[in-house]
């Protein structure tokens, strides 16, 4: 072998370069992951995580949103309910002085549609104790239930006073009573306006929702007695036909009395002896004017106006009456008087300690068309 022949050489060993640190990179193989796919999988977990976050973010929204609109609506459900009882409730009023205002020359009949009024009330005061009421409306409700429960205890003792009311023996007493009652009936008016409502509107307006609106319910503002007149027992005497006993005692020393002056229908004189035409429908309307021709004041005086031989009457009570003053006053009819020729007396009543009567009434002869 030549001196300069070549040995072969070893084979050179192939080195791999360290990671920093001196550790071992473990080799890549089933199971483990390069960095690479370590970097992508933690991005992929991240994403996933916030999708979670916002899907629940969502859902909470969602069911919210949900619990918002059930509630809003349940709102507005109430506030309907509400205003729509109140209205069945009003009409039950109109009804009611329909009634009372229709006379009573049939007193059974008027009893048999006031306990039917009454019992219409019952049902609106059952319908109104079982509402749906959401939390925010309970105050609302411990107030409507006590309008409804006014009207219906009102209207209640109305009828069952009636009969002694329109008695001719007994009336004064039941018609105090009846209009003791109306300011019952009034005070339910004053309960529902001044503390239901604004407890209504209150509750609408702390979710946002503006009542009376486009999108807002209505709140009725209805009322149960319109006329306060009503309150007073000698209106509800002079709408009945009864008569309310003078107080007792000795009348005051001097004359005593009124005379009746003069009547008219319709701004037609009427006149004594001669010859009257009127409309039997609708009922007309008299007025009448009378004057105290005594030296003392009187008061409650009635003035009645009668279809001689017939159940047709009107009259009003004037609550005082002053020495050498005269007083026009409005008496309609009740009802429509029978057509054909009829006999109209207009008469202001004795007061106690009046001792002439004969100028108190005034005859008419009319023929009813």
């Amino acid at each position: 072998m030549s001196f300069f022949d070549e040995a072969d050489e070893p084979p050179t060993e192939q080195r791999t370069t360290r990671p920093p640190g001196g550790g071992r990179r473990p080799p890549a193989g089933p199971g483990r992951r390069t960095p690479g796919e370590q970097q992508a999988f933690l991005v992929r977990r991240l994403v996933a995580g916030t999708l979670l976050v916002v899907v629940v973010i969502l859902v909470a929204l969602g069911i919210h949103g949900c619990e918002v609109s059930q509630r809003n609506t349940a709102l507005k459900d109430y506030a309907n309910s509400a205003a729509a009882l109140i209205q069945r409730s009003d009409q039950t009023g109109k009804n009611l002085f329909t009634e009372l205002s229709g006379g009573t020359s049939n007193v059974t009949t008027l009893q048999t549609q006031l306990n039917q009024t009454a019992m219409d009330a019952a049902g609106e005061l059952s319908d109104v104790q079982n509402l749906s009421v959401p939390d925010e409306m309970k105050t609302a409700q411990q107030n409507l239930v006590l309008t409804f429960a006014m009207r219906h205890d009102g209207v209640l003792q109305v009828a069952g006073n009636i009969q002694q009311a329109t008695s001719k023996s007994s009336s004064g007493d039941a018609v105090n009573l009846i209009a003791a009652e109306m300011g019952r009936l009034y005070a339910s008016d004053v309960v529902y306006k001044d503390y239901a409502t604004p407890a209504i509107a209150a509750a609408l307006h702390g979710v946002g929702i503006v009542p009376n609106s486009a999108n807002g319910p209505a709140i009725s503002g209805g009322q149960f007695v319109e006329d306060i007149q009503w309150l007073t027992p000698s209106f509800v005497a002079s709408k009945l036909g009864a008569t309310i006993p003078a107080a007792r005692g000795k009348p005051a020393p001097g004359v005593h009395g009124h005379r009746m002056v003069s009547c008219s229908v319709a701004g037609t004189a009427l006149v004594v002896g001669g010859t009257n035409t009127l409309p039997a429908s609708p009922p007309p309307e008299f007025s009448c004017t009378f004057q105290n021709d005594g030296q003392n004041n009187e008061t409650s005086v009635v003035v009645k106006v009668q279809v001689t031989g017939t159940s047709v009457s009107g009259q009003t009570v004037v609550p005082q009456t002053i020495p050498g003053q005269q007083y026009t006053v409005n008496v309609p009819l009740a009802t429509s008087p029978p057509t054909g020729s009829q006999t109209v007396s207009a008469t202001v009543e004795q007061v106690p300690g009046e001792t002439t009567t004969t100028h108190n009434t005034l005859t008419f002869p009319v023929t009813f068309h």
